[in-house]
């Protein structure tokens, strides 16, 4: 899956702290990349059982996404809460 620059700034510009299409570096716009990124490899992998490689670049995709969820909800919990709220993660 290649990403063209178009689509990684539309992502960024929807999800973004700033609102920007340069606003690649807030935790908001990489957890949202990382979001788009997982749902593609989930929607691979139900079609590829047996691709094992892919199922650990998905395994550490979510812990890096984990990580900046966590930071985000200890250092400013309504950020968290926008994320979370925008993106559909949580149930």
């Amino acid at each position: 899956m290649k990403l063209t620059t178009e689509a990684k700034q539309e992502i960024f510009e929807k999800n973004s702290l700033q609102k920007s299409k340069t606003d690649t570096g807030s935790a908001e716009s990489q957890i949202a990349l990382f979001t788009h990124r997982i749902n593609h490899l989930t929607e691979h992998l139900k079609e590829n059982k047996k691709d094992f490689s892919t199922r650990l670049g998905l395994l550490k995709l979510v812990g890096k996404r984990r990580r900046l969820l966590n930071y985000l909800s200890n250092t400013e919990i309504e950020r968290y809460r926008a994320i979370i709220s925008e993106l559909g993660i949580r149930k």
